[in-house]
This record gives C-alpha cells, structure tokens and sequence, in this order.
C-alpha cells in the first residue's frame, strides 16, 4: 500500500472515531435529558383514577428509580467518554509529544555540557 493510501486509512479511522464519540455524546446526554423530563412529569399530581393511589405512588417510584438509574448509566457512560478522549489527546498529539521531547533534549544536553565544563575545570 502506498504513503498516500496509508494516511487516508488513518484520516478515515480517526474521523470515524471522532463521529462515534460525538455520536456517544449526543445519545447520552439524550438520555440524561429525556430520563429527567419523564422523572418531572411523574410529579405532576393527577386527578383520582381506577387504579388505588398508593399502586400508582409504588409504580411511579418504581419508575423512578428505573429513569435514575438510566440517567447514572448515562453519566458514567459520559465520564468515560472524557477519560477515552483524554487518552486519545495524549496518545495522538504528536507534536506537543515531539516538543517535549525536544525541551527535555535541550535541557539534559545543558546539564551534560555544564557538567563537562565543571570536570574540565577541576582536571585543570
């Protein structure tokens, strides 16, 4: 395979990496809203019905406690989003990786010539 379709095949990964993430994001914090706005509309206060009041009170808890936990699967869905584009960052960003590398060069090439001239300078 040649140079050229080598850099196309990682330009099409990461862009299909980037657009699950993106695609991971929208779901949960669509999730999150959606699960919320049911729980608020399982407060509103109804008028009697057929079914005993303290039936309805245990489903509607029952069916809070269901959306919460969605909601908290989402959360944690979305904190390890974060930690996955943390370490895509770290992993990918190349050229901070290269500079730092390169300070730290320059800064142990300092130290090693500054020790050189200090022994130079005691032989003498």
């Amino acid at each position: 395979m040649s140079q050229g379709g080598v850099k196309r095949d990682i330009a099409l990964s990461k862009d299909a990496l980037l657009k699950s993430y993106r695609k991971r994001l929208k779901d949960d914090v669509r999730s999150m809203s959606d699960n919320f706005s049911e729980i608020v509309k399982l407060c509103r206060i109804e008028d009697e019905t057929q079914v005993v009041t303290a039936t309805q009170a245990e489903d509607y808890a029952l069916e809070m406690q269901v959306r919460a936990s969605n909601m908290v699967r989402a959360g944690e869905s979305l904190m390890k989003l974060v930690s996955d584009l943390k370490q895509y960052l770290i992993l990918n960003d190349f050229p901070s990786v290269n500079e730092a590398i390169a300070q730290n060069s320059n800064v142990f090439k300092e130290t090693q010539a500054s020790c050189d001239t200090k022994l130079t300078q005691m032989r003498d």
